[in-house]
């Protein structure tokens, strides 16, 4: 019907402006979810700040874990594997085989050997916890009250 309305998100649409955006990106510079001539492909990522930590969650599903290798080097975190494949059947095919590479750039001041990691169910799941420079504070606003002054009705 023509007189409907549809209800905004301006989350909805940053986040879709973003993938839009990542998406050109990997075009340009030859990076992308189907697979290269080399057989690679990227696996999808989320990352968020959680307390006084970055996590980040990387949707691996078919991946064997002990394919999957995660390296910290100075502010540059790597996460490579592989997803293989049983058998080269003929037909419709979606799902990407093969080779995998994310590296992600870290805040400056990160301590490599405090970050953990943890493969459930299909997704890798990075724990970074912030150096404390960048580790949010909780500031207490200040409050000031005037003094209410009453006029004394007896005073003349």
């Amino acid at each position: 019907m023509f007189g409907e309305l549809m209800r905004f998100n301006p989350s909805e649409e940053l986040s879709n402006w973003h993938r839009d955006i990542d998406d050109l990106f990997s075009r340009f510079f030859g990076r992308s979810e189907a697979p290269s001539s080399l057989g690679n492909w990227v696996p999808r990522m989320e990352t968020y700040r959680k307390d006084n930590e970055y996590v980040l969650r990387f949707d691996l599903p078919g991946v064997n874990p002990n394919d999957v290798q995660v390296h910290a080097e100075g502010n540059v975190l790597s996460i490579s594997g592989e997803r293989k494949s049983e058998e080269k059947k003929e037909g419709y095919q979606e799902t990407f085989y093969g080779k995998f590479e994310r590296t992600v750039a870290l805040p400056q001041g990160i301590e490599a050997d405090k970050i953990a990691a943890r493969y459930e169910h299909g997704v890798l799941e990075i724990h970074v916890p912030l150096p404390a420079q960048l580790a949010g504070r909780k500031i207490p606003v200040q409050i000031e009250q005037k003094e209410n002054k009453k006029l004394d009705s007896k005073a003349a």
